[in-house]
């Protein structure tokens, strides 16, 4: 996988669904802008793909695909994100924040029974994170986290599957570079003073104050 060289620091939050990175993905956007730097929020799936809209239907169970397509229009859908989103952002010096990106292909496509090296290697081309979060939450309390949403179970929110899923995550560090595990049944104040802990002792000294506002 390519190494981030532009100005800009690519960061990832990963975990279950209901297991929180999308509100911590939303408090590391804030924090950036109230530090001064430009910063761009984004997440996988995407709906600015056609592949992104088909995830978008088959997630929501209104219609049906076999797992390797799934994971395939997920690549698809990733390779749009990243050359009209990501690279540019970062080419620009700015932060970039996604919430998820290639290790929940594997994860949640490990899941689904597709083999693990497969799955890497379909993303191997793709540009790895300067740093990725993985919140660890069990199953139990993301189900009941998702169910007291009030908006319906999706295709890979039971316990079943979660537990299939973390299988998976639990074995990401050991697999990549600048990959941390972070508890993630605290608070959500204490999960984000994890996180920006490493944040500032990893990224923070090595960005440019070019990537500031001026």
């Amino acid at each position: 996988m390519k190494k981030n060289t532009y100005p800009g620091k690519f960061i990832v939050i990963e975990g279950l669904d209901g297991s929180g990175q999308t509100t911590q993905a939303e408090l590391f956007k804030n924090f950036f802008i109230k530090q001064g730097f430009k910063v761009v929020l984004t997440k996988e799936p995407t709906l600015d793909s056609e592949a992104g809209k088909r995830i978008r239907e088959i997630l929501d169970n209104k219609i049906k695909a076999e797992a390797g397509v799934l994971q395939e229009l997920f690549t698809q859908d990733r390779r749009d994100h990243l050359q009209n989103k990501i690279l540019p952002a970062l080419k620009e010096g700015k932060i970039v924040i996604s919430d998820r990106y290639f290790f929940s292909t594997f994860a949640y496509g490990a899941a689904d029974g597709l083999d693990l090296e497969r799955l890497i290697g379909m993303n191997n081309d793709f540009l790895l994170p300067d740093l990725t979060f993985i919140l660890k939450v069990s199953p139990e309390v993301c189900v009941e986290r998702i169910e007291k949403r009030g908006k319906g179970i999706k295709l890979f929110e039971k316990k079943e599957k979660l537990e299939k899923v973390w299988e998976t995550y639990r074995i990401l560090p050991g697999r990549f570079e600048n990959v941390y595990m972070v508890e993630g049944e605290r608070t959500k104040e204490e999960v984000f003073s994890q996180i920006k802990d490493i944040v500032l002792s990893q990224l923070t000294s090595n960005i440019s104050k070019k990537n500031k506002e001026v």
